[in-house]
């Protein structure tokens, strides 16, 4: 109940006759709220937020929608997602077959100056008709005067043409990356296959410009504010610049996304973490829009590729372990100094052998030098069985799942780990043990939009239809506070937003309908219909469409 005061303060803007799912501890439903400033003013019934209505307010009829706090989205890669915009998109619809990707080259390379680099990305060997990967000699068809790379959709593998590959400074003697490989033919010549260290080298390698750089920025900006994000924890992009670039556009307004930035590169991570310590740089360092996050590494690789490290051979494969970047010393000694040093810390893991690993890392960081409240994180955390579970809420790790995986890649999934189905990105697991995790997309891996991403996790199924691990179906309140209030405490930032209570940015998504009595399997349609950061308008789907 709001308190009635003689100067009680004027709103900005309110909203009411709404569904506003507050996201407190009480899991509130109200019906109204009010924004004054940068901040919330107040929540409750449409009876008490009128009474912040003023000659300037702004009053907004929710009409029955649904209010929710800004999204969250505590994984993704801004800058490779606004450049990969740039290149060939190879989820478009009309891609269906190796030659459709060739044709989109060709128009790419005609659009191009000779000498710079044509890139493709959200390539899916096992969706393409063909099944396969394309050749060097295939892509050296396309074009031999443009080098060319074609990125898998996880991000992880990709195949080049012959100049690519020069450029690469990968030839018939180059040796596999540790943590890598390059594909071969019978004569041991390069067949333009790079797969995890060795692709992430190339892609360092085909850079982009400083402009492409910002324009790129502008862009996911935008597509990610008309989907209701308000903040993201971006997981890395090219090279120790990534953060410089970011925190430019930021300061300039061309990204008006809070930014919380994991310090970590594609390639090379271990460099990036060390610069960074060198620096003197630590996580908290910045403000509200732009904030330094953990130090992270790779210690595996793709759940979909796959090469994510298994203790058990794949389904598909029973020779394929999958891919490690690191031993457990080295793990031990790149974040157990970054810990020492008062980072928060992290690692890509997939596979529950990489799991594993960094769950040892943090246990042993903490014995040689305990804090108290570390909130260190595993990004993905994709294969968690129980005994890795325990471990995890013991030491008060923070898992980074990802629900919309299941969708893109839950047949798969089926395919090469079989039951293991049934522990991967295991949300209702995290839940029931009272671990905090929070919900990431990894985009451009996947769609960033977040409510496709709830839908996962309510709902568990493939773009086929088919179950995978429905064992662990949360519910929707369970799965949209996944993707606010938890992604906010993955950043230590939970006093400030996360949820709509007073005091609180005014970080707000209205959606395009009630989603409490939407059916389970038609969360993914809904829209996001206007996106607020700090109380101003960031996206308005009225005002696109105008």
């Amino acid at each position: 109940m709001i308190e009635k005061e003689e100067n009680m303060r004027t709103a900005d803007t309110v909203f009411l006759n709404g569904e506003v799912i507050a996201v407190d501890a009480d899991d509130n439903i109200e019906e109204a709220l009010a924004v004054a400033g940068d901040k919330i003013l107040a929540v409750g019934t449409d009876e008490e937020i009128r009474g912040f209505v003023g000659d300037s307010t702004r009053v907004v009829d929710l009409d029955g929608r649904t209010l929710l706090p800004g999204i969250i989205d505590a994984h993704m890669h801004l800058l490779v997602y606004g450049t990969n915009r740039l290149g060939v998109d190879c989820k478009q619809p009309h891609v269906e077959t190796l030659e459709d990707i060739f044709d989109e080259l060709r128009k790419k390379c005609e659009a191009t100056k000779p000498g710079e680099w044509v890139r493709a990305s959200g390539f899916n060997n096992t969706t393409i008709a063909e099944g396969r990967y394309p050749t060097r000699e295939e892509l050296d068809a396309v074009s031999t005067e443009h080098p060319i790379l074609l990125v898998r959709t996880c991000g992880h593998i990709s195949a080049a043409n012959s100049l690519a590959l020069e450029q690469a400074g990968v030839d018939r003697d180059t040796k596999d990356p540790e943590g890598g490989r390059i594909g071969r033919d019978e004569n041991g010549e390069p067949n333009g296959l790079l797969v995890e260290a060795a692709h992430m080298s190339a892609f360092e390698t085909a850079s982009f410009t400083e402009a492409e750089y910002r324009e790129a920025l502008r862009i996911a900006s935008k597509d990610l504010l008309a989907a209701g994000i308000t903040s993201i924890h971006d997981a890395g992009g090219y090279g120790p610049h990534n953060l410089r670039t970011m925190k430019q556009a930021v300061a300039d307004g061309d990204v008006r996304l809070r930014v919380y930035a994991i310090v970590c590169s594609l390639n090379d991570s271990e460099k990036t973490v060390g610069k960074a310590i060198e620096a003197g740089m630590v996580t908290g360092l910045g403000d509200e829009r732009f904030r330094i996050g953990p130090a992270k590494v790779f210690t595996d690789g793709s759940s979909s590729g796959p090469t994510v490290a298994t203790r058990e051979p794949y389904t598909s494969d029973p020779g394929d372990h999958g891919i490690l970047y690191y031993d457990q010393g080295r793990l031990d000694a790149i974040l157990g100094e970054a810990h020492d040093l008062g980072f928060q810390i992290t690692a890509h893991a997939q596979g529950d052998r990489a799991v594993e690993m960094m769950v040892n890392c943090i246990e042993a960081s903490l014995k040689r030098t305990p804090r108290d409240d570390h909130r260190h994180r595993i990004e993905h955390s994709g294969i968690t069985p129980p005994d890795l579970l325990e471990r995890i809420r013991d030491l008060g790790i923070i898992p980074i799942p990802n629900p919309a995986f299941v969708h893109e890649f839950g047949d798969g999934y089926l395919r090469d780990y079989g039951e293991r189905v049934n522990n991967m990105f295991p949300a209702r697991d995290f839940l029931d043990a009272g671990v905090m995790a929070a919900g990431g997309s990894d985009s451009p891996v996947t769609d960033y939009d977040p409510l496709l991403g709830i839908h996962c996790a309510v709902n568990r199924r493939s773009s086929s239809g088919a179950e995978v691990g429905a064992n662990q179906r949360v519910g929707l309140l369970e799965a949209i506070r996944m993707f606010t209030y938890n992604g906010a405490y993955a950043s230590f930032e939970e006093d400030i937003k996360g949820s709509l209570e007073p005091g609180k940015l005014a970080d707000l998504a209205l959606l395009s309908e009630p989603i409490l009595s939407t059916p389970p399997e038609k969360i993914k349609d809904i829209r996001v219909d206007e996106t607020f950061v700090g109380g101003e308008e960031a996206f308005s789907r009225h005002a696109a469409r105008a």
